[in-house]
């Protein structure tokens, strides 16, 4: 796709807070990637947000008109993305045979130049260009959502 980007290796880290202590420094937003799922588990939403933002479930639930939502089960997050916890990406998408994730991205981040993303693989992160983030859903065929989050 034609996406230049940075990689910085570190031993693997499961949360953004983890993450963040081998990037400190780096330009850029740190990506929170949420994988979630509503309450009948048939529906499955990638919530992409700045990393040191708490996120209002209950703001999200009503944004989407759902009645309950929660984190999909390690299971899923594997059937659906070939991933496991503490991996969660965009690039996961490419492993969305079903391509039924709905992808919501917090307008929060829009103010950033650089966004990081683990590369399905939580010894990496990985920076790129917040326009080549929308460059990249778009060229794997996925629309998303900008909210207030």
């Amino acid at each position: 796709m034609n996406i230049p980007y940075e990689v910085v290796e570190h031993p693997p880290a499961f949360t953004t807070e983890q993450a963040d202590t081998y990037i400190m420094g780096k330009e850029g937003v740190r990506s929170k990637t949420l994988f979630l799922t509503n309450h009948k588990k048939n529906k499955y939403y990638l919530v992409i947000m700045d990393g040191a933002k708490r996120l209002d479930m209950e703001h999200l639930t009503q944004l989407l008109n759902e009645k309950r939502m929660s984190f999909a089960s390690p299971k899923r997050l594997m059937n659906k993305m070939g991933l496991i916890p503490g991996s969660v990406s965009i690039f996961g998408l490419l492993n969305n045979v079903d391509h039924d994730i709905c992808v919501y991205i917090d307008k929060q981040i829009l103010s950033e130049r650089l966004i990081s993303f683990h590369p399905n693989d939580n010894s990496k992160t990985l920076f790129i260009t917040i326009e080549d983030m929308f460059k990249f859903l778009t060229g794997i065929g996925y629309t998303y959502s900008l909210v207030e989050l």
